[in-house]
């Protein structure tokens, strides 16, 4: 007998600042412009906008993507290097932050606080 998982995974719109991820169709965009990001890229920042903008470690990260089959050092750093070139680097204002020690995190830190 298989028994299949039932759980339905429901369908989000993630939003950070200008950043917009639809999970149900995999549309990513930032100040209106679509962003094309890999199948990994695509997971790391569901993760990370899921939690935003509370830090994410880095083995949480990487158990959620490879699960126990942890990659060497290099592929989430290559990964979130290119996950920061694609919703970063064009823009005004960094989204993706490392937190030395601890993680790292989707946040608009120059946003006023909100009150």
């Amino acid at each position: 007998l298989i028994r299949r998982d039932r759980r339905q995974v429901s369908a989000e719109v993630l939003k950070v600042a200008d950043l917009v991820l639809d999970t149900a169709s995999l549309r990513v965009t930032r100040a209106g412009q679509e962003i094309q990001l890999s199948p990994i890229g695509l997971r790391l920042l569901t993760i990370l906008m899921r939690e935003s903008p509370r830090v994410v470690t880095r083995r949480d990260i990487e158990r959620e993507i490879w699960g126990d089959g942890l990659p060497d050092s290099d592929t989430l750093r290559s990964h979130l290097y290119n996950l920061r070139k694609a919703i970063d680097r064009p823009f005004e204002r960094p989204l993706l932050h490392t937190v030395q020690t601890a993680g790292y995190r989707i946040a608009d830190l120059d946003a006023p606080p909100a009150g």
